[in-house]
């Protein structure tokens, strides 16, 4: 079996992302087999777990991973579409009933104070169909919050950024820029242009703020920041590692920056001889069920993303 057959036999959610991004097969194949995220695998088993207050796993953040906040993350990374009624249902009854308790009840599409959270938080308001006066409050502080390097971090006594943070960040205005780009032109107002422009302008300094890090070297001495930036594990909550942070390039669009080149290497060396690449260690918190292989065997979720992000590099500087 060759590796896209191996990662076709598997959950609907990575099946649909392998027809688009990995073979020649029309779009309509990819979005049929898209619609099956709804009703087979993860997507239908994730959302029949919502309870009748539109809570999971009756909290709205939490350390273990089976809170609102996660499976809507989970979902939106499986692709699921959220004009599919059932989805539709479950993000209304988080929309009329899911709060951030030790926040003073704000409803969940208002996010919290940190910008690692709101950032997440704005990605699924923006993907779900959410946005409103929550998100507006949630652009308001992280336009606020960003630092003068670039960045964001959610430790606020610190001047310098967070690679953790500025990704969870980037990854909520690029879908809030998706879903501005959806709205019919004659319908926007001259706050919404304006919003939009400080979106977009923000976005781009967070991005260069990764870039001339070479997305994962110290400025200072070329050094790693981290070693775990090369742990790639799926669902990446708001860990950041190399992989995530090449794919969310990819995903918007642009050219491939040879300042990524660095990062294409470390991620080029982790494949194997048989052409796919291995699950890194899981991070901590108590899961519903297991969206990826055990650590160090062959991941699809890693294989899928990195084939994609390689696919991306060599079709832009090839």
């Amino acid at each position: 079996m060759d590796v896209t057959d191996w990662l076709l036999d598997s959950d609907p959610a990575i099946r649909w992302q392998v027809l688009r991004d990995l073979t020649d097969e029309p779009a309509s194949v990819a979005e049929a087999e898209r619609a099956k995220v709804t009703t087979e695998g993860w997507g239908a088993a994730l959302l029949a777990l919502q309870d009748e207050k539109g809570y999971w796993g009756g909290d709205e953040y939490g350390e273990d991973r089976k809170s609102v906040h996660w499976t809507l993350q989970s979902l939106r990374r499986f692709g699921i579409d959220p004009d599919a009624a059932s989805v539709a249902s479950a993000v209304k009854l988080v929309h009329d009933n899911v709060v951030w308790h030790y926040w003073d009840d704000l409803p969940y599409f208002s996010g919290e104070v940190e910008p690692c959270i709101n950032g997440g938080v704005l990605a699924s308001a923006a993907y779900f169909g959410a946005l409103g006066e929550g998100s507006d409050r949630i652009i308001a502080r992280l336009l606020a919050e960003q630092l003068e390097d670039g960045g964001w971090n959610c430790e606020t006594e610190s001047s310098k950024a967070s690679f953790d943070t500025t990704l969870c960040v980037l990854e909520g205005l690029a879908e809030y820029e998706r879903a501005a780009s959806q709205v019919n032109t004659s319908e926007e107002t001259d706050a919404d242009r304006v919003v939009l422009t400080a979106v977009t302008t923000a976005r781009h300094r967070g991005e260069e703020y990764l870039l001339e890090h070479n997305l994962f070297r110290r400025l200072s001495t070329g050094e790693v920041v981290l070693p775990r930036y090369g742990n790639l594990s799926f669902p990446p909550y708001w860990f950041y590692d190399i992989l995530r942070s090449l794919d969310y390039f990819r995903s918007t669009g642009q050219v491939a920056d040879p300042r990524v080149e660095d990062a294409i290497d470390k991620l080029i060396a982790q494949r194997q001889d048989d052409g796919r690449w291995l699950a890194g260690q899981p991070w901590p918190g108590e899961v519903y069920f297991a969206l990826d292989a055990p650590e160090d065997q062959p991941s699809r979720w890693n294989t899928l993303r990195a084939l994609r992000v390689l696919r991306w590099w060599d079709g832009e500087l090839g």
